[in-house]
């Protein structure tokens, strides 16, 4: 009864402790992210908003950089006061700065030059709870760029309500990107990989493979078995996402997108819609993960289906991001509103 009472008493100071931690945190941050946006101030108002000559205003960092190194320490650095004075000019209004992000978001965000991919990244953070090294990697693996290529032909539309909102799930198109990246497994270029061990080798990173899904994903297991008849069949890979409230089963495919894979997976997905959703559930997703697709041959093959039936490629190495930026330019000017 009396290590019951004490395991009580413990709790309750832990929670006390850590909720008084993550305040101080909180403050901490805010107090931290006012100061830079003060010291960017002060620097663009004393260079008359911007309006002297560039060599004149790298004296001026350099001269400022160090004086502020002598009385304040490190964390002056030209690069950094580059930061603050572009932190103040990018954000303008203080109170739009989010104390859910840290000053090492910020650094991040500032590094992208297009203000819609920059506010795509800034609501992801926001809503996803990002961490500096989550929002590293999917700037490295062009999620942005990766989303607006994952349904086809593309508008501003897209791009607009992207950046507004950052990704939001409410049909089963959402959830898809195109490529996915799979660089966490170390896979070598061209070097050849089973059915089996890409799965193993994902079910190892899954943490990182939850990552690169996106919002909402919980893992289920591998090798899900349908018996239909006398017959056993097995579902690579299924996962369950609480915001669409369905399952999402994944083929995983080594070579080049076929037809039959897509009746295959109408299949599986008849069979959980009719067997394993429980009330409540929203019909199933599948989605066949190929090396490469052709997309005419696809929009054929998925064309007709009642199921939500998908294809999507993958790649072991992070894309050439230029290459993407090129196409997503391409769509946009082809999809002109």
């Amino acid at each position: 009864m009396l290590e019951k009472k004490n395991d009580a008493m413990i709790q309750e100071i832990k929670e006390v402790i850590l909720n008084s931690r993550q305040k101080v945190a909180y403050e901490v941050n805010n107090t931290m992210l006012q100061a830079y946006w003060n010291v960017g101030r002060i620097i663009v108002e004393n260079e008359q908003n911007g309006n002297i000559k560039a060599e004149y205003g790298k004296q001026i960092m350099k001269e400022l950089s160090k004086e502020l190194r002598k009385v304040l320490g490190t964390g002056f650095s030209v690069s950094n006061l580059q930061y603050m004075r572009r932190f103040y000019l990018e954000y303008p209004k203080q109170q739009t700065l989010s104390v859910k992000l840290s000053w090492s978001h910020y650094c991040e965000l500032l590094s992208i030059k297009n203000k819609e991919e920059r506010d795509f990244y800034e609501k992801e953070c926001i809503n996803s709870n990002w961490s500096v090294r989550e929002l590293k990697r999917q700037l490295e693996t062009s999620l942005f760029e990766r989303l607006l290529l994952s349904k086809g032909k593309k508008n501003k539309e897209t791009v607009y309500k992207l950046s507004k909102k950052g990704q939001t799930l409410n049909t089963a198109e959402d959830i898809l990107k195109e490529p996915y990246v799979f660089e966490f497994l170390g896979v070598k270029e061209n070097k050849p990989v089973l059915e089996k061990d890409l799965e193993q080798k994902l079910v190892k990173h899954i943490e990182e493979f939850l990552l690169e899904l996106g919002k909402g994903f919980m893992f289920v297991g591998t090798q899900q078995r349908i018996t239909l008849g006398n017959t056993h069949y097995y579902v690579d890979m299924v996962f369950y996402n609480k915001i669409l409230k369905c399952y999402v089963l994944i083929d995983l495919k080594l070579g080049q997108m076929k037809a039959e894979y897509a009746g295959q997976m109408n299949m599986y997905l008849n069979y959980y819609n009719k067997e394993i959703n429980d009330e409540g559930d929203n019909k199933p997703i599948g989605i066949i993960l190929c090396k490469s697709k052709k997309d005419i041959a696809i929009d054929y093959a998925l064309g007709g289906l009642s199921n939500n039936v998908f294809s999507s490629t993958y790649t072991y190495y992070i894309p050439n991001k230029e290459q993407l930026i090129n196409e997503v330019e391409k769509v946009l000017k082809d999809n002109k509103v």
